[in-house]
């Protein structure tokens, strides 16, 4: 039984090849456009410095995005507020980006899996360019309930091919 909260964490992760390819291939476009952010700035500014940096960065590099993305927030079939994130990169995954010299929070974690849920989302990152090293407040957070989804539809698929 692991004995600390981070092998607990690691027990539980989903590997990256468990997500769709192109969908990895699309964080990790976005993840070397936050990489040249911080090589470039580092840390200690404050967070609309990393924002207008990393538009400047996913347009030099082409990479599709919208910013301040809002999504409808249902309850009982019916909209009952909205929630938002900082990017929908690619419209395929959520960024939210912080700039403060601390860990990701589970509150941080918790708001993102939240939005996930709402968007039907798998995939949202957090980026914290407040850390001496990006890698440091990078951090993947997944929506289990769009990945149970997508392994129905395939085991779903697969009784049909028997048939």
């Amino acid at each position: 039984m692991p004995h600390n909260t981070q092998e607990r964490r690691r027990g539980r992760s989903t590997p990256l090849s468990d997500l769709d390819p192109a969908l990895t291939e699309s964080s990790r476009r976005l993840i070397g456009c936050a990489i040249e952010v911080h090589k470039e700035l580092g840390p200690g500014y404050p967070i609309d410095i990393y924002r207008k940096a990393l538009i400047k960065e996913l347009e030099i590099e082409e990479v599709p995005h919208k910013t301040d993305h809002k999504i409808d927030v249902e309850f009982d079939e019916e909209v009952i507020g909205t929630v938002g994130a900082d990017f929908f990169i690619e419209d395929r995954f959520l960024l939210n980006i912080i700039a403060e010299y601390q860990d990701v929070t589970s509150g941080d974690r918790n708001a993102l899996r939240a939005t996930l849920r709402a968007a039907d989302l798998e995939l949202g990152l957090i980026i914290n360019f407040g850390q001496r090293r990006l890698k440091d407040g990078l951090v993947r957070v997944l929506n289990p309930d769009a990945l149970r989804k997508d392994d129905d539809e395939d085991d779903y698929e697969d009784d049909d091919s028997e048939e």
